[in-house]
C-alpha cells in the first residue's frame, strides 16, 4: 500500500516539476521587456513541446535503454520504445524523465532572451533533449550509468539539469553577444531591467513551489520526503537572506532582482544533495550559494562581459557546480554512504563529484558549442540589430504587443549601445545634401519624426555637432503606408497607427542645414518610412531661471 502511495506521490511530483515551466515563462518574461514578452512565452511553451518530441523518439532510449556500451550510453530497439512498445514501456519512468528533460531546455533561453532566432532557438532546443541531456543524465540516473557506479551523487539534478542547462546557457550567450544597450564602449555595464518584476516574483515562487516536487518526488518513504522538503526549504530561505543582506551593504539599498535569483541559487545548490545533507549543511549551502550568485553575476558583467538577461548563469551554472561539490563536503547519510569530507568520509566522494562535474561538463560544452557554431555558420543565431531594437514579438511572431490594452513606459535606444556598421540599411554615399541659409540672431525649431529604433544614431550625430539638447516624445501615426495590417491569432488587426518618435530641437548658433544634414545621415535609407523633418521659424525664447531672452536664453556659456 505504502509502494503504491509513492508510485502515486512519483507522479504528482512529475505534475509539479512540468508547472515549473510556468515559473521559468514567468521569471524570463518578467525579467526582459515588454517587447519580448510574447517570444519568451513562445520558447517556454516550445521547450516542453519540441522536447516531448525529441524524448519520444530517441531520448528515452539513450537515457532510459539497457547500457549499450560501459555505462556511457543507454539504447532500446526502435519497436520497443515507447513510441511503439506502448505495452511494455515504464510511462511512469517516460513522463519523470520527460518534465526533467524539458526544465534543462528552458534554462538556455533565459541567458538568450532578447536576440535569438526563433527557429535557432527550436533547434538548440531540440537538440538539448534529443542527445544532450539524455546521455549524460544517463551517466547518472540510467540503469547502468559509469558515474552512478563511481559513487557520484546528484539526487534530484544540480549537475545533470542546471549545471549542464547553465554551461550551455553560457556557451550561447558567449556566442550570440550581448544585446544593444548592455554594454558601453569601455565595457561598462547598463543596467537593463526587467518590464514586470511582479511577475518575475510569481515565476519565483512557483519554481519554489514545484522544487518540492522536483527535489522530493524521488523520495521512497515518509521520514525521506520529510528532510528533503525541509533541506528545500532551509537553503534558499538562507541563499536570500544573504543576497538581502549583501546588497543592501554593498548598494545601499536590497536589491530585489538579485534576491529573487538568491532564491533560486539556493534551490539550485541543494538539488544534488537534498537527501543526504543535514538542516545545518543546507544552511551553508545557503549562505554559500547567496554569495555564488552575487559574485558571478557582477564576474559575468564586469570581468566576462556576457549579457545573461535573467541571470540563468549565475544561478544554474555556478550554483549547480557548487551544490554537487557540496555533497562531496556535507553528506553525512551514512545509509547510503554518501559522507562527504567535514563528516568523516575523506576525500574520495569529493572528487568523485569534481570527476562527475568535468565529464558532464566536456560532453555538454563540446556537443553544444558544435550546436550553436553550425547554427551561427547556417540560418545564424542572432536576429538583425532592427528586430532586436523594435522586438521579437513584433518582427518575430507578427505580435503588436503580449499587452494589448495595456501602456508600458518603453526605453528609447541610446547612444554608446550600437556598432553603426551593424545599423544597415543607412546609405550614407547617397544621402541628398540640403543646402539652407542662415542669418545670425535667428531662432530655429526642427522637428524630426521618425522610427522609435533610429534614435541612438539620431542622438549621436547630434552630439557630433554640437547639440546641447533635444526633447524626445513618442509619438503615433502614418505616412502614405496608411499603417500595418497585423494577425493575431489567424485573426487580422488593421493597425491605422505606427510607433513614431518626435525630436525637437531649438538652435541659434549652428547652422540650420547642420542639423537637418546630420539628421539625414543618421535616418536615411532611401526607403518609406524614414521620416519627415520641419523647420520653424520661433519668435522667442525665455529662459525661466535667469529671465533672459531671444539667443541669449539658449547660450548656456554665458551663466
Amino acid at each position: 500500500m505504502l509502494k503504491e502511495i509513492f508510485a502515486i506521490w512519483y507522479l504528482i511530483g512529475a505534475a509539479l516539476v512540468f508547472f515549473m515551466q510556468a515559473g521559468f515563462a514567468m521569471v524570463e518574461a518578467g525579467f526582459t521587456r515588454a517587447k519580448n514578452a510574447g517570444n519568451i512565452i513562445m520558447k517556454n511553451l516550445m521547450d516542453f513541446c519540441l522536447g516531448t518530441v525529441a524524448f519520444l523518439f530517441v531520448g528515452y532510449a539513450l537515457l532510459c535503454g539497457n547500457d549499450a556500451g560501459h555505462g556511457l550510453i543507454g539504447w532500446l530497439p526502435i519497436l520497443k520504445g515507447p513510441l511503439f512498445d506502448f505495452a511494455n514501456t515504464d510511462w511512469s519512468l517516460f513522463v519523470f524523465n520527460l518534465v526533467f528533460c524539458a526544465t534543462a531546455a528552458t534554462i538556455v533561453s533565459g541567458a538568450m532572451a532578447e536576440r535569438t532566432k526563433f527557429i535557432s532557438y527550436c533547434i538548440y532546443s531540440f537538440v538539448i533533449s534529443l542527445i544532450v541531456y539524455p546521455i549524460e543524465a544517463h551517466w547518472v540516473w540510467g540503469p547502468d550509468g559509469f558515474l552512478t557506479a563511481l559513487g557520484f551523487h546528484d539526487f534530484a539534478g544540480s549537475a545533470v539539469i542546471h549545471y549542464a542547462g547553465g554551461l550551455t546557457a553560457l556557451i550561447g550567450a558567449s556566442l550570440l553577444g550581448p544585446r544593444i544597450g548592455k554594454f558601453n564602449k569601455d565595457k561598462t555595464p547598463n543596467g537593463i531591467p526587467g518590464h514586470n518584476l511582479t511577475i518575475g516574483a510569481l515565476g519565483v515562487f512557483i519554481l519554489w513551489f514545484g522544487w518540492y516536487g522536483f527535489n522530493g518526488a524521488a523520495a521512497t518513504n515518509g521520514r525521506m520526503l520529510a528532510t528533503i522538503f525541509s533541506t528545500t526549504t532551509v537553503a534558499p530561505a538562507i541563499a536570500t537572506v544573504t543576497v538581502m543582506i549583501f546588497t543592501w551593504l554593498k548598494y545601499g539599498k536590497p536589491d530585489v532582482a538579485l534576491s529573487l535569483n538568491g532564491s533560486l541559487a539556493g534551490l539550485v545548490a541543494i538539488t544534488a544533495g537534498c537527501d543526504v545533507v543535514n538542516v545545518m549543511g543546507a544552511f551553508i549551502i545557503g549562505i554559500l550559494s547567496g554569495f555564488n550568485v552575487c559574485f558571478f553575476t557582477w564576474f559575468l558583467d564586469y570581468k566576462l562581459h556576457i549579457d545573461d538577461p535573467v541571470g540563468a548563469v549565475p544561478v544554474h551554472f555556478a550554483n549547480g557546480a557548487l551544490g554537487t561539490v557540496c555533497v562531496g563536503l556535507f553528506g553525512c547519510n551514512t545509509a547510503s554512504k554518501v559522507v562527504g569530507l567535514f563528516y568523516g568520509g575523506g576525500t574520495r566522494l569529493l572528487l568523485v563529484q569534481i570527476l562527475g562535474l568535468l565529464a558532464i561538463g566536456v560532453w555538454t560544452a563540446i556537443t553544444m558549442t558544435i550546436t550553436f557554431v553550425a547554427i551561427k555558420k547556417t540560418i545564424g543565431l542572432r536576429v538583425t540589430p532592427e528586430e532586436e531594437i523594435i522586438g521579437l514579438d513584433k518582427l518575430e511572431h507578427g505580435l503588436e504587443s503580449a499587452y494589448a490594452g495595456f501602456a508600458f513606459e518603453t526605453e528609447l535606444s541610446q547612444g554608446e549601445v550600437y556598432d553603426e556598421k551593424d545599423y544597415a540599411p543607412v546609405k550614407l554615399d547617397t544621402v541628398p545634401v540640403t543646402d539652407y541659409s542662415k542669418k545670425d540672431g535667428k531662432i530655429t525649431k526642427v522637428v524630426i519624426v521618425t522610427k522609435p529604433e533610429r534614435f541612438g544614431a539620431l542622438k549621436d550625430e547630434m552630439n557630433k555637432i554640437g547639440v546641447a539638447g533635444l526633447t524626445a516624445t513618442r509619438v503615433s501615426g502614418c505616412g502614405l503606408q496608411k499603417g500595418s495590417t497585423t494577425y493575431y491569432r489567424g485573426a487580422k488587426v488593421d493597425m491605422k497607427l505606427l510607433p513614431k518618435l518626435k525630436v525637437e530641437v531649438i538652435i541659434s548658433k549652428i547652422p540650420t542645414e547642420t542639423v537637418v544634414n546630420a539628421a539625414k545621415k543618421a535616418l536615411y535609407t532611401g526607403e518609406m518610412g524614414d521620416g519627415k523633418i520641419f523647420i520653424y521659424d520661433v519668435e522667442d525664447v525665455v529662459r525661466i531661471s535667469s529671465n533672459t531672452t531671444g539667443v541669449d536664453a539658449l547660450d548656456y556659456d554665458k551663466d
